[in-house]
């Protein structure tokens, strides 16, 4: 009989609309691998619901809950990074509603849950939630040990009781190699980083890093983390795991999720010199992502062997002033330096860009626009800036500028609302940046860059991309 159910909830209808039907990548869930490997290894049974992936209904995942015999389910609330935790609890009160009549204690885990532990434990139906990264939580349910003395429990007895957080696990332990236990035909790259011709499927995502040691003001990325922590997988067992998921499943197209890859210099190094060493290594299509300040132009060259093809920057603002703001001072010029270097080892930039953070206005976010134009990069995210629970921009918010809902959370919602600013509006915010993806994506320069670069089927799908106009409750009502 299976112990215990983890099941990684799906509203991607709701969180992306209509881009959910082939332009989003479906990851396996990261955080439900490595709970799940973590407890296989010490001898729990464990199943896997990947509700996203597969498309199931909320009937459809009690079915298999209650067929599953199991006396626990777990629903882990985490996104395809950190910051997109929150708008997963879309899907997670019908699911938790669903399971309600079943002979099953529930719980959540994951970003969100730890952020607002005892807010969602008052709103959600559920028995428990976990404070923290989960695994030793998990276990000591299982184990039905004396609720009191579960480290990261929160609970009710007559009043909502959050116990001390569980110590964080070293990395290796969370290796998340249940591969074999996930709809692996199920997932699919994004679509940019197959602009090349790289397959979107098979595909995985797999973390050799937790925790970042930075504190920009809208990241909510290291609400499991101590203190900044910074954990560092063996860079050996990472080449292994590779190894194994290309040699077992096919996969050639990774992402690795870890919030700052390139950061240590003798760990994403060890990796790379591995990666470079495998005889298959031309074939591996590879994204991560790095800082302006942490790329080294003298690492590049061995990171395009390894298969690292794209890097994604977080640039956020075309204007020092804003970036100073949000703790994330960066010179233009040395964006603009850090990038050219990166595209001249054949590795493609990818660059991520915030509209609406506090001290924007809106010359600062034309500014941004100017540089994102500038930088002849092969491909961009447009954000609005966004008070996501565990952030100091959620901290310092007012309520009523918060989005209504967890789905207006999601960028690509219908609900979505982003931060006003001292001069912006919500509306002008999201406005502007939904104006700014068209004006970007259809610049004749930009697409004949991308078609000189990859080829006309590349530039045809960036057409058909600004072709799906995604519908805004806030820009409809103004």
């Amino acid at each position: 009989m299976i112990d215990i159910v983890l099941i990684h909830p799906g509203a991607a209808r709701v969180i992306y609309q209509g881009l959910a039907d082939d332009l989003t990548a479906i990851e396996p869930p990261t955080w439900v691998r490595m709970i799940a490997g973590w407890l296989r290894d010490r001898g729990v049974k464990v199943g896997i619901i990947d509700q996203e992936a597969e498309h199931l209904s909320v009937a459809e995942v009690a079915l298999r809950v209650e067929e599953s015999g199991a006396p626990f389910a777990a629903i882990v609330v985490v996104g395809h990074q950190p910051s997109a935790s929150t708008q997963q609890m879309t899907g997670v009160r019908a699911l938790a509603e669903a399971l309600v009549p079943l002979r099953v204690k529930t719980i959540l885990v994951g970003h969100h849950p730890s952020a607002l532990p005892e807010r969602t434990l008052e709103e959600e139906p559920v028995d428990y939630v976990c404070d923290g990264e989960g695994p030793k939580t998990l276990l000591g349910l299982i184990n039905n040990e004396p609720l009191p003395n579960i480290d990261g429990l929160v609970w009710r007895d007559n009043v909502i009781v959050k116990n001390r957080r569980a110590a964080l696990l070293p990395i290796d332990e969370l290796h998340g190699d249940v591969w074999d236990i996930l709809p692996m035909n199920r997932y699919r790259a994004h679509t940019w980083q197959c602009l090349d011709g790289s397959p979107r499927q098979p595909y995985a995502s797999i973390y050799t890093t937790l925790g970042c040691p930075f504190k920009c003001s809208f990241c909510m990325i290291n609400v499991f983390q101590h203190a900044n922590t910074y954990r560092r997988r063996t860079p050996a067992k990472v080449v292994e795991q590779i190894d194994h998921l290309y040699r077992e499943y096919g996969v050639k197209t990774f992402k690795i999720a870890d919030e700052m890859f390139v950061l240590d210099t003798m760990h994403y190094m060890s990796i790379c010199e591995g990666l470079a060493k495998l005889s298959y290594a031309d074939e591996l299509s590879i994204w991560a992502y790095a800082r302006i300040d942490t790329v080294k132009p003298g690492t590049l060259r061995l990171m395009r062997r390894a298969g690292i093809r794209w890097l994604a920057l977080g640039i956020e603002s075309g204007s020092a002033h804003v970036r100073d703001g949000a703790e994330k001072a960066l010179d233009d010029n040395d964006i603009r330096a850090t990038v050219s270097a990166i595209q001249a080892h054949g590795i493609n930039v990818i660059g991520n860009f915030i509209f609406g953070l506090p001290d924007d206005t809106h010359e600062s976010m034309q500014q941004t626009l100017a540089l994102a134009k500038s930088l002849d990069i092969e491909f961009a995210n447009f954000y609005s800036a966004m008070a996501y629970p565990g952030s100091k921009l959620f901290d310092q918010a007012r309520a009523e500028d918060l989005p209504a809902s967890w789905s207006g959370y999601s960028q690509h919602s219908f609900d979505t609302r982003p931060l006003p600013t001292a001069t912006l509006s919500s509306a002008e915010v999201l406005g502007f940046r939904d104006r700014v993806f068209i004006d970007f994506f259809t610049d004749p320069d930009y697409l004949y860059s991308i078609e000189r670069k990859f080829g006309m089927r590349a530039a045809d799908h960036i057409r058909s991309m600004t072709d799906k106009p995604l519908p805004r409750k806030l820009l409809s009502a103004a």
